[in-house]
């Protein structure tokens, strides 16, 4: 076992020193020379730290190099830009990275399963499996990062609600109470801190308030950002108090959320008894009958031998 981790981390460095010198040469050289000629900077923290952001940029720039193998149409890139932006990832780079990454992962996959000695079993179906699964891992992590900001941007709406009713009753208007309430979240929610300062920087940018909410909600994909943002476009149009339509609207998610705890402790009775048919029952019976079983068996031997 310890053999198979060092063979796989020096396969791994093997392969990415390579794409560093087959790629950035110039860049390593520059840099190796950097270090030779000013030796103080190594025993700074921010040169180290300055170092190792160098290099995660530069493995990320050789991963986005293999993004060419695989052939994609312009509407493929757009629904995947989509999903990144839903996951947190807004740079442009950010593309080309998860499909270099459908590319490396089946090939560290498939070395994985060659230094092991698992490919030499049943090496078509194993190094099929390790293409299949390689391709459509890094999809599958998306899918559960996206998933994982959603169920925190649907966690935290609440308390959005109740700082922008707060600031909004202070005096404040809807857009520095959106500004005020980014900052003030940034640490205890910072997914939806994140997507509220995109809305805060594309008004000052001169785009209209509601525009902005709505592009709030194609980048979450979440029903509830969904139905705050229709709330708001309404009472802009209306010309509705906002305090008043937050307050009502933070009330009415409070209610579903404790009807859908009401819900899920319903299920809980259908859920039980698959586990109580399965382990519990089967237990009891042996329990309960077992001695009986076992006084029958041995009153019908004394019989037969009399």
């Amino acid at each position: 076992m310890i053999f198979t981790v060092f063979a796989f981390c020096a396969i791994f460095l093997f392969i990415s020193t390579g794409g560093l010198l087959l790629f950035y040469r110039q860049e390593v050289l520059q840099r190796i020379q950097d270090v030779i000629q000013d030796e103080n900077k190594v025993a700074k923290p921010a040169g180290f730290r300055n170092s190792l952001q160098s290099t995660g940029s530069s493995l990320g720039s050789v991963v986005e190099q293999f993004e060419k193998v695989i052939p994609k149409s312009k509407a493929e890139v757009s629904v995947m830009r989509q999903r990144l932006i839903r996951a947190g990832f807004r740079d442009e780079s950010a593309v080309k990275i998860l499909y270099g990454a459908k590319v490396l992962v089946p090939l560290l996959l498939c070395v994985i399963a060659t230094t092991t000695g698992i490919g030499s079993t049943s090496p078509f179906f194993v190094y099929t499996a390790s293409l299949a699964l390689g391709f459509l891992a890094p999809d599958f992590y998306l899918g559960h990062l996206i998933s994982k900001r959603q169920k925190q941007i649907r966690l935290g709406l609440p308390d959005v609600l109740d700082l922008l009713v707060i600031c909004i009753e202070a005096g404040l208007s809807l857009d520095q109470a959106t500004s005020r309430t980014a900052e003030e979240l940034k640490i205890a929610q910072p997914a939806i801190s994140d997507e509220l300062s995109m809305v805060v920087l594309e008004q000052r940018a001169g785009r209209p308030r509601a525009e902005a909410w709505k592009n709030m909600e194609d980048r979450t994909g979440v029903d509830s950002v969904r139905n705050l943002v229709a709330m708001l476009v309404q009472s802009e149009q209306f010309g509705t108090s906002v305090a008043k339509t937050l307050r009502i609207h933070a009330d009415t998610m409070r209610t579903q959320r404790v009807q859908a705890v009401e819900e899920a402790a319903a299920k809980t009775t259908i859920k039980l008894i698959f586990p109580l048919v399965i382990f519990i029952f089967p237990s009891l019976f042996l329990v309960t009958l077992g001695p009986a079983a076992i006084l029958m068996s041995e009153s019908f031997k004394q019989m037969l031998t009399h």
